[in-house]
């Protein structure tokens, strides 16, 4: 299994609008949003990725089909400063428990040294667990949960858990996938 992210080209944006609605379909059922007239949930920020500086999206590829996407800012999810947030991250359903996510996680992160921050809802059980394994392993423990936080509320009105970390000074970390038929 060969899995790798992409940075995703402005000629590829509506493929990534095309796999948010997918991401933000399956983001309702905790944030309890609907669709606008035009069957659509809609992504305010997605030109953004293209127009304004300090932010990257890359596609998630295994054995070079599309399998989900990563989206990184600066914005902070409270008032702590921070180099980057993960403002979206999504596995497609038939690529989950494989190890994938974590694989592009620990790339991710390598990749980008700094001060982070990653939200989650706390109804997203699988979220929960996924976030909170993956950073407690790669940052040996050496991490902060902001539960409750005012500052990070999603549209339900359900206030987010903010993990914060500074891989900064961290060393790389590599992951072995095992080979796994999907």
């Amino acid at each position: 299994m060969k899995i790798k992210i992409k940075k995703i080209k402005v000629e590829e944006k509506e493929i990534l609008r095309n796999l948010m609605e997918k991401y933000l379909y399956e983001f309702s059922q905790y944030e309890d949003t609907d669709v606008n007239k035009l069957g659509l949930y809609g992504y305010n920020w997605l030109d953004c990725y293209w127009t304004e500086k300090n932010r990257y999206s890359y596609f998630i590829l295994v054995d070079n089909v599309l399998a989900g996407f990563v989206l990184i800012n600066d914005y902070p999810e409270n008032n702590i400063k921070t180099d980057y947030t993960m403002a979206e991250f999504f596995i497609m359903y038939k690529y989950r428990r494989f190890g994938i996510g974590k694989y592009i996680v620990y790339n991710v992160l390598n990749k980008y040294k700094g001060k982070w921050q990653i939200m989650y809802h706390p109804k997203n059980i699988g979220s929960l667990k996924f976030w909170n394994n993956i950073i407690k392993e790669y940052t040996n423990g050496q991490y902060r949960i902001i539960k409750d936080n005012k500052e990070a509320l999603y549209r339900d009105g359900t206030m987010g858990e903010v993990i914060i970390f500074d891989n900064k000074n961290m060393e790389n970390k590599d992951i072995k996938i095992k080979e796994r038929n999907i």
